[in-house]
């Protein structure tokens, strides 16, 4: 695709932005008359497009330019959609002499004006553009595949860091908690829906239908999804529960198809097994802490005997943490008895094997310990996303649970171990404010207690 100039005071690109106008004012009318024409115009010029969009005035023309601007986007090559991309870096930032205007009008006027001024002009051009975007029918869903996509360039490209902030930005309040909806997922959800909880399921892969059924439509389960009005048939975010008679330590029993389903109104304790984002393009927009405390408020609301609330949670760093301490030659929680014993782990079907498995619960939780109440990353935090996300929401991590996952990928992702977080409610103030301040990991006993860098003796023993 070819790019051409739209520096202002060059006569090519008057005419061409002329003849661009007559010719999308044209396609505007069709547009407006036909909603399922996508209104792309192959090979138009994508920079082009953007620069007059943000000269327009009229909102009809402006509205079926953003939906051709669009369209052509998706219908462009890749290379040509990641030229735009870094276009938006380079072209659409704030406007250098607007900003150096109004940073001496600042410096001459002490009022309020001029500083507000300096903001608008310091803002960059590309959010007014993707405001403008976001007007077009399905804009907002189309700016979140952009951002989608610009993101599996971010990390190789630190240019388009600018572009990835400007988005996270403009969509930290287009989707704040306000817009969102909380809405059950049932077994009378819509297929349309349900077929999207299936492909979005992000922690235990939902095998086919009969899978599905049984994580909604027994009496003891419930699942619960953020909408937002512009992506009616999205969910931003789910959170399926099972509601139990105490704290599981496993994930086979929870999700098994041969289970005995209990009344709800036996349950004592409402299980958060898998919280699910379903839009990468809305990376960095938190909605699981509203969406937790909202269910646990639903949940109490409707079932009062509901007592305690709690996850049954993945380690997904966990295997790749403890591989590097294994590998180090000064560990801060393995000594060499201990890499000797999680050596095993390489052996195929160790976790088939008493004998074996006694061995490395022993050296296991206690450095599983370490991994969550010490290792940190380079800014300080808990290696462990997951961890972060819970204890910055205020929970308590409760308890290790060893081989609560046997599946391939727990095994492959944390040697089979997964973790309980505790919401007590009475706490989570406290907690979330420690954590935040002074980066405090709220810890049972239990879990402190398993915190213990030299091992006994070579016989090992399980730890109590």
């Amino acid at each position: 695709m070819k790019f051409y100039s739209s520096r202002p005071g060059t006569a090519d690109a008057s005419t061409f932005l002329g003849d661009l106008i007559d010719t999308l004012t044209e396609r505007g009318r069709a547009l407006l008359g036909r909603k399922s024409d996508r209104g792309a115009i192959p090979q138009l010029d994508l920079i082009a497009m953007s620069e007059l969009l943000l000269s327009r005035r009229g909102e009809a023309s402006g509205v079926a330019l953003a939906q051709t601007l669009l369209a052509s986007y998706g219908a462009a090559p890749g290379t040509d959609r990641l030229a735009f991309l870094q276009a938006l870096a380079d072209r659409f930032g704030p406007d250098r002499s607007r900003v150096e205007h109004a940073i001496e009008a600042v410096r001459q006027d002490t009022g309020t004006d001029a500083l507000e001024g300096l903001h608008a002009a310091a803002e960059p051009r590309r959010q007014e553009l993707f405001r403008r975007l976001n007007l077009a029918p399905g804009g907002t869903a189309a700016l979140i595949r952009m951002r989608e996509e610009l993101s599996d360039h971010v990390k190789g490209n630190s240019g388009l860091k600018c572009v990835d902030a400007d988005f996270t930005h403009l969509f930290s309040s287009w989707f704040n908690r306000g817009f969102l909806v909380l809405r059950p997922i049932d077994w009378a959800t819509p297929a349309n829906i349900l077929e999207k909880i299936i492909r979005y399921e992000a922690v235990h892969a939902i095998q086919n239908w009969d899978d599905l059924r049984n994580r909604l439509q027994p009496e003891d389960r419930r699942c619960y999804g953020f909408f937002h009005p512009q992506l009616v048939d999205e969910p931003l975010i789910f959170v399926e529960v099972a509601l139990t008679k105490e704290i599981p330590g496993a994930i086979g029993p929870l999700l098994d198809l041969g289970r005995t389903p209990i009344a709800a109104t036996e349950a004592t304790t409402a299980v958060f097994y898998s919280i699910s984002n379903t839009q990468k393009g809305l990376g960095g927009v938190s909605f699981g802490n509203f969406l937790i405390k909202q269910v646990v408020e639903n949940l109490k609301g409707e079932l009062p005997n509901l007592k305690t609330f709690v996850t049954l949670s993945p380690v997904p760093g966990f295997t790749a943490w403890l591989a590097r301490e294994r590998m180090a030659d000064e560990s801060a929680c393995l000594n060499t008895l201990a890499k000797e014993v999680l050596g095993s782990l390489e052996e195929p079907g160790w976790s088939n094997n008493p004998d074996t498995i006694e061995q490395v619960r022993a050296a296991l939780l206690p450095a599983a310990a370490y991994y969550f109440l010490k290792a940190k990353d380079p800014k300080g935090r808990p290696v462990d996303p997951v961890a972060r996300f819970h204890l910055g929401n205020g929970a308590r991590l409760e308890r290790l649970n060893f081989l609560g996952d046997v599946s391939l990928k727990g095994l492959k992702q944390a040697h089979g171990l997964m973790v309980n977080y505790l919401y007590a409610l009475d706490e989570i103030e406290k907690n979330h404010e420690a954590f935040a301040e002074k980066g405090v990991v709220a810890a049972s006993p239990m879990v402190r207690k398993a915190l213990r860098i030299d091992l006994p003796s070579r016989d090992l023993v399980p730890t109590p």
